[in-house]
């Protein structure tokens, strides 16, 4: 069975020939041209657009696109100098708004045009790559118009002469303004740049280089700066108004440049109103005004940082190498923490909380306090003057904010173990004593140092604690083995105080009294006799007692004293009279304590309980001593405190800072070993590097100490010198 191939169907051409008029040409463009007059004179109400859609349409399907586009050119060009006569011919204020009347008109006819040709936009012109009828007439308006020779330049000069009387206070036609920046926009965004921002942000940078010039010489900072701030106000309202957004960010960058960059250095370093100032005036509102403007100058905060952290430093160096300031250790303290809050007002109120601003300060006040050695000491004596009963008008969460603010000290100190050692030694005082203000307060102390310096800073502190309560629960089964001491011996409470945990010096014996002596020796018996294996030494310079007196004069009291002032006491007992040698045989007292116990006895008014002869402030060896019978008090308790220095004398601060050198040495090579262990071989600086920063948060070791240990360590066994390289050191297993 055969099968036939199908052909493909196909659409035949159209044969036959469509005869057109000769002058079809000729009369379809007189028709479109007398209905574009009729647009352009306002009188398109009586036109057919239909009509006229279709006349075009065929102009175009007939092949006359070309023809078409070539006298659409001419005829619109013919309207616009015809407009660009009246234009011209425009005076004054008239001429923007005969611009923006003509602007208007053009644009109008342009939309009927386009729609009339509609159909070569859409075909012809971008099948020959023309441009579409709209933009043409753009583009010719541009041209004929906005850059002719004599509206172009009359242009620019009427729109910059009204934005400068806008800024010397006139009131100007924004709305006029803003329409003839549109004009320049809708021509495209390199018509508006060229013929108009280009040359207004040059002749704006012109008038604020003049009128900050002229500012700067007659203004304070802060008011100059109020003057710069405004000016970038208008000048975004000015682009809000009648500019494009992206002239925003140019003329500001124009404004920031000429008024602040071009002066920033005279403006910060201006005398009596520029930044150091203004800082120490607690001008927060000019300080802010300025952090805010200067965000927008490359380096501007830097800037303001670096003359900030040097005036810290320099303020700061000068009140902790003050003499005058060193002889009151807690208005020092004080003082540094004023100028602590001051800043941080500052950089809250002023500078946004920054925290490069917060990072420099830190960093400008762990300088300076760090080049007085004694900051150590005086931070502690501060936070023991705040801890101690007696402090007034003072609650709980007062202290705990003061040792918050305290902490922020603490934490620029480089020697925190100097600090510990002090710290130890004040509050053994304290507990001691029985002159802690609140055992809460101590307990949040120790928590703070725990939490910035870990556990082994402050186990001795919390042992002293424990000792405490372990002494008093010792002392109540003393007293329970021995009820028969409870008649008219002496009642005694022990603080038994573990070798090392507390800050205890070697004491000298002292010869207490009879009465005392032997319930003493009784507690000391009980006491070995329940713990195997201890020894007890008594600390006589470190407790106090409780005695009652009755003067010749018939007046009765009881005085809290001194172990020392105990002893001195129960020797007139016996005695009327007894001299400084008398004293010094019967108690072994050591005679530098021994003076200063006499001293708070017989010289302090109000509390001398005995009577010096010769009177004077002095104590010698042939001074006599007898009971003041004249003695009075409102009081029945009284305290009689003892003469003492608050601060160290220069041996003991000798050998504290000795104390601390050798406890630094154990320190020192067993981060060396830590280390070496670890890397097994290591070169010389890398070490100290490492050692350094292992310990940085107890103390900065010295390099030269660092290199005594190793040197030890060597000796010891420990490590070993490379022999190729002696920089080299090697962990020996």
């Amino acid at each position: 069975m055969s099968s036939q191939k199908k052909r493909p169907a196909r659409i035949e051409p159209f044969r036959h020939k469509v005869e057109t008029d000769p002058k079809f040409f000729e009369k379809s463009w007189k028709k479109l041209h007398d209905a574009i007059r009729e647009i352009y004179n306002h009188n398109a109400s009586g036109l057919s657009f239909e009509e006229l859609y279709r006349t075009a349409y065929n102009m175009v399907l007939y092949k006359h696109g070309p023809a078409l586009y070539e006298n659409l050119i001419k005829t619109m060009m013919e309207h616009l100098q015809e407009m660009r006569r009246s234009i011209e011919a425009a005076q004054g204020g008239l001429f923007l708004e005969e611009l923006q009347r003509k602007w208007d008109d053009h644009n109008k006819a342009l939309q009927m045009i386009r729609d009339v040709l509609m159909y070569m936009d859409r075909t012809y012109i971008p099948s020959s790559k023309k441009t579409a009828v709209f933009d043409l007439g753009l583009e010719l308006w541009r041209d004929t118009i906005v850059r002719s020779a004599k509206i172009h330049g009359r242009l620019l000069d009427t729109l910059l002469d009204l934005i400068h009387s806008e800024r010397m206070g006139d009131v100007i036609n924004r709305s006029l303004m803003r329409s003839t920046t549109k004009m320049l926009m809708d021509l495209g965004s390199s018509v508006y740049q060229d013929d108009f921002e280009r040359p207004f942000l040059e002749v704006s940078a012109s008038f604020y280089s003049g009128e900050s010039q002229q500012f700067i010489e007659c203004c304070a900072c802060g008011e100059y700066l109020k003057k710069a701030q405004r000016r970038l106000d208008e000048e975004a309202e000015r682009v809000s108004q009648y500019m494009d957004a992206k002239t925003d960010e140019k003329i500001t960058a124009v404004v920031v440049k000429e008024t602040l960059t071009n002066h920033m250095q005279r403006l910060f370093l201006m005398e009596n109103s520029g930044l150091v100032s203004m800082l120490v005036e607690d001008k927060y509102e000019d300080l802010t005004m300025m952090y805010n403007l200067f965000r927008r100058v490359p380096d501007g905060h830097s800037t303001i940082k670096s003359i900030m952290t040097s005036h810290v430093k320099e303020t700061g160096k000068s009140l902790v190498t003050d003499p005058e300031r060193m002889k009151d250790p807690v208005d020092f303290v004080q003082r540094l923490l004023n100028e602590k809050d001051k800043y941080d007002n500052i950089i809250s109120t002023s500078f946004a909380n920054d925290k490069g601003f917060q990072n420099a300060l830190n960093s400008s006040f762990e300088y300076f306090i760090n080049l007085n050695n004694r900051s150590p000491e005086f931070i502690s004596l501060y936070v023991d003057d705040k801890l101690r009963k007696g402090m007034k008008d003072a609650n709980e969460e007062d202290v705990e904010t003061i040792l918050d603010k305290v902490m922020m000290l603490f934490r620029y100190l480089q020697e925190k173990d100097l600090f510990e050692k002090y710290y130890k030694q004040h509050l053994a005082k304290r507990l001691l004593s029985g002159r802690a203000a609140s055992d809460d307060s101590e307990r949040s102390m120790l928590v703070k140092l725990k939490t910035e310096c870990g556990y082994q800073f402050t186990s001795k502190l919390e042992g002293m604690f424990t000792d405490l309560k372990t002494s008093q629960d010792t002392t109540q089964g003393f007293y329970a083995a021995n009820p028969s001491d409870t008649g008219d011996a002496p009642l005694i409470s022990v603080q038994i105080l573990t070798t090392g945990s507390w800050p205890t010096q070697p004491c000298g014996t002292c010869n207490l009294p009879p009465e005392v002596l032997a319930v003493s020796e009784k507690f000391r018996a009980y006491y070995l006799g329940t713990h195997n294996g201890r020894r007890l030494t008594w600390q006589t310079n470190m407790g106090s007692a409780d005695i009652k007196v009755t003067f010749g004069n018939g007046s009765k009291h009881e005085l809290n004293v001194s172990t020392y002032q105990m002893c001195v006491l129960m020797l007139f007992n016996t005695a009327d009279c007894l001299t400084y040698r008398d004293i010094e045989q019967a108690t072994a007292i050591p005679p530098v304590d021994l003076k200063r116990c006499l001293q708070s006895l017989a010289l302090v008014k109000g509390k001398n309980v005995l009577r010096k002869e010769p009177m004077s402030r002095d104590i010698s060896a042939d001074d006599s001593f007898y009971v003041n019978d004249k003695f009075t008090s409102k009081l029945f308790k009284v305290k009689i405190g003892t003469v003492a220095v608050q601060k160290e004398s220069e041996p003991e601060k000798m050998e504290t800072r000795h104390r601390v050198e050798e406890d630094r040495k154990p320190q020192i090579e067993a981060a060396i070993v830590r280390i070496m262990k670890a890397r097994r071989v290591l070169d010389h600086n890398s070490i100290v590097t490492e050692v350094t920063k292992q310990l940085q948060p107890r103390f900065l070791p010295n390099p030269v100490v660092i290199k005594k240990r190793l040197e030890s360590l060597i000796e010891r066994e420990f490590l070993e010198r490379d022999k190729a390289d002696r920089k080299m050191y090697r962990y020996l297993a």
